[in-house]
């Protein structure tokens, strides 16, 4: 079964009021249910997501993050329910990876086993983004500051040895500060951070940007993106299918997830196919399906 990152939502604009009518619990459960599935047999992962989901200090950097982008700059959702959508997509990428033999780097360093790595990249992907909350401007960098206390306060939790808690606390500062691509992600974890990030890409998270006001081509882009798939590819381990009513998503698909794969140390084992749905009321089609391949830095017809 593909990983579906699906938003359901509805929203509606009356005079100068916003009425949103987006079934969060929805997304909420969906996403939850995802990353409790495929954690199954890693109880130091499920634990941390435990404690992490259940933090409020964790839960006030989402909020405040969200209404910094979304209330003050008109961006997409920075907020929980990106946060638990990427987890959702990190872990599923994650698996995909390690099934078909990729060798993580908190594995190939010594530093833990799988159930370490998938702690590592569900908390690197879930805090990546709380740095907004101070400004988009470095968010990257203000995010490592903020998480350092709540990642400290989960592993201490899990873990006896300060020395693995210290190595472990660094391959998540790692991938926060490298998800956007301010600098190079280093490790497979960080790789995967950066392209479960660029996964959430659906119409759901730009819907309410848009509403609010901004028109932009990155929110009606957004809007153009219905689905986005994660499974296992023919020829590489991951394939990501992202459907869209409009060629217009493809603005999103190349700006937003085909840049993060290419600046990924996960680039030769992803890859990315836009589909256009088949029949698309009031627009001319201008693709059909293009796909990212590996060994091209560009979209393809296919």
């Amino acid at each position: 079964m593909p990983y579906n990152c699906r938003v359901d939502d509805t929203s509606k604009v009356q005079e100068h009021v916003v009425q949103l009518t987006s079934p969060k619990a929805k997304l909420y459960l969906e996403a939850d249910t995802a990353i409790r599935r495929d954690l199954l047999g890693y109880p130091k992962a499920l634990q941390a997501y435990d404690l992490l989901s259940m933090d409020p200090e964790a839960r006030g950097h989402w909020d405040m993050s969200n209404y910094i982008t979304m209330r003050k700059l008109g961006y997409n959702d920075h907020g929980r329910v990106h946060a638990l959508l990427t987890g959702s997509a990190s872990v599923a990428i994650l698996k995909l990876l390690v099934e078909a033999g990729a060798k993580p780097d908190v594995m190939e360093s010594g530093v833990g086993d799988l159930d370490d790595t998938y702690l590592v990249v569900l908390i690197s992907t879930m805090l990546h983004d709380i740095g907004n909350q101070v400004h988009r401007h470095q968010h990257e960098a203000f995010g490592v500051t903020l998480a350092v206390p709540l990642v400290d306060r989960i592993l201490e939790k899990l873990y006896r040895d300060p020395e693995q808690r210290t190595e472990l606390r660094s391959f998540i500062l790692h991938s926060i500060y490298t998800h956007d691509l301010i600098a190079e992600p280093l490790t497979l974890e960080a790789g995967v951070t950066a392209v479960a990030d660029g996964t959430d890409i659906t119409k759901g998270r730009g819907r309410k940007a848009f509403a609010l006001g901004s028109v932009d081509i990155h929110s009606i882009s957004a809007l153009a993106v219905d689905e986005v798939q994660i499974m296992k590819g023919e020829q590489v381990p991951v394939e990501i299918r992202v459907i869209m009513n409009n060629s217009a998503g493809l603005f999103q698909v190349e700006e937003t997830l085909t840049r993060k794969v290419l600046n990924s140390p996960i680039r030769n084992m992803v890859t990315v196919t836009a589909t256009t749905r088949d029949e698309l009321p009031g627009d001319q089609r201008i693709i059909r399906r293009v796909r990212l391949h590996p060994t091209e830095p560009r979209f393809t017809l296919d």
